[in-house]
């Protein structure tokens, strides 16, 4: 595998930091090299954040923000609205972009102009059945893993269980297999 890019784009309070540094730490549980970090600032619950993430079989030289993304995932659909540009910016047509929503991967496409594949998934209605609460995080990478070959879903469980402990970490697998076999392909 060569290195591979993410960017999260979420709210704060939302668990974007949270995602990428579980998606990392999954990948270092398989051997793999891998990196984690958020970018904000002293912005209150609610504003949108970004994280990053970056996973390579090799040693990670570079230590900036991901500025080209192989994968975009989108926690809050309304910022496809409020901050298009940001979730825009740097992607190509080879880009995967994965957005929490309802709406079909068309719409989506046609409001952003995105010319890449984009996997849509109903996370925060999972997360409410599953959690009680809106965190669409785990689901948001439950999507992923369906789309892609970075990590496997048994290093994304034994995260999750050592992150959230037994309790909450059961009802997250349940949710990232939800998410799993419910995110829909488009384009």
């Amino acid at each position: 595998m060569t290195l591979r890019e993410f960017r999260f784009h979420g709210r704060g309070g939302q668990g974007a930091w949270s995602a990428s540094i579980l998606l990392a730490r999954a990948a270092i549980v398989e051997g793999k090299h891998a990196q984690s970090f958020p970018f904000f600032g002293p912005e209150r619950s609610g504003a949108p954040v970004e994280s990053f993430a970056r996973i390579s079989d090799g040693e990670i030289e570079l230590h900036s923000k991901v500025y080209e993304p192989d994968y975009v995932l989108v926690l809050d659909p309304s910022l496809l609205v409020q901050v298009p540009d940001s979730i825009k910016d740097g992607v190509s047509k080879e880009t995967l972009l994965f957005v929490n929503t309802r709406e079909d991967g068309a719409t989506i496409a046609k409001q952003l102009g995105f010319k890449g594949q984009i996997w849509t998934i109903p996370a925060t209605d999972l997360a409410m059945k599953t959690l009680g609460r809106p965190i669409s995080n785990t689901a948001m990478l439950g999507a992923l893993i369906r789309a892609t070959d970075i990590i496997k879903l048994d290093s994304l469980y034994t995260e999750v269980q050592n992150q959230f402990g037994e309790r909450i970490g059961e009802k997250n697998v349940t949710l990232i297999k939800q998410a799993y076999e419910k995110v829909e392909k488009h384009g």
